[in-house]
């Protein structure tokens, strides 16, 4: 589970978003030597790039984010994953944590499963590569996976994950947060549709005062009697 950081600034369409130095990207024009926001969004400034997020739109890939994908399509030494951004991103088989060879992927990875993995790198047209070196990476087997605007993720993770770790000890279940909106849960049917309504809750109530509280006393309505935390 990877920590969410600092909230970045929400701005309005004509808003300025950067001075001289900086390159307009996408949600974006330049005027006078300075860029604006084309559209109501989160503010992104990465390698000399400041780009506009739609607040509701797809998700835009960092270098170093976790992210969930799903696998869309294979080669004879790669994978294309589904992470929820404009384009499918590769992941080739020297970035797997599996000694693959030439033509052998589908004996580790199939179109259909979903993986947690990370953003190996992303260029200036934002083609993604991905990873999956990082000690978090695995495939996630079984589970369901729920989707939410990327810009609630911060929320749903908490401070230093006080809210995606709350959630889980109350359902029992695992839980997975990727930066690009994806959510994966685990456990048994009724606790994994508790858990996917206290995150539905935080989506919706993202800006609420006592939205922890909130979230507790939800679980507590909807959790099936007998149902205690997750053992420690």
């Amino acid at each position: 589970m990877q920590s969410s950081g600092a909230l970045r600034p929400i701005v309005i369409p004509g808003e300025a978003v950067g001075g001289p130095g900086l390159k307009p990207g996408p949600g974006t024009y330049s005027e006078g030597g300075r860029v604006f926001a084309a559209q109501l969004g989160i503010r992104d400034e990465h390698e000399g790039l400041v780009s506009v997020i739609p607040l509701n739109g797809r998700y835009i890939p960092q270098r170093g984010d976790a992210v969930i994908g799903e696998v869309v399509d294979q080669g004879p030494s790669h994978w294309l994953v589904d992470i929820h951004s404009p384009y499918p991103a590769p992941l080739h088989a020297t970035e797997s944590p599996w000694r693959v060879e030439f033509g052998d992927t589908a004996r580790y990875l199939k179109v259909g499963d979903v993986i947690m993995c990370h953003v190996l790198s992303v260029d200036e047209i934002k083609r993604v590569q991905l990873t999956m070196q990082e000690r978090e990476a695995r495939r996630l087997n079984g589970g369901m996976v729920i989707e939410i605007s990327p810009t609630k993720v911060p929320r749903v993770i908490g401070k230093q994950g006080s809210m995606v770790s709350l959630i889980m000890d109350l359902t029992g279940c695992r839980i997975y947060v990727g930066q690009n909106g994806r959510i994966w849960l685990d456990g048994d049917d009724r606790s994994a549709a508790v858990a996917a309504l206290a995150i539905r809750l935080i989506e919706e109530r993202a800006q609420a005062v006592g939205l922890t509280e909130a979230v507790r006393e939800l679980i507590a309505r909807e959790q099936p009697r007998g149902r205690g935390p997750r053992p420690s």
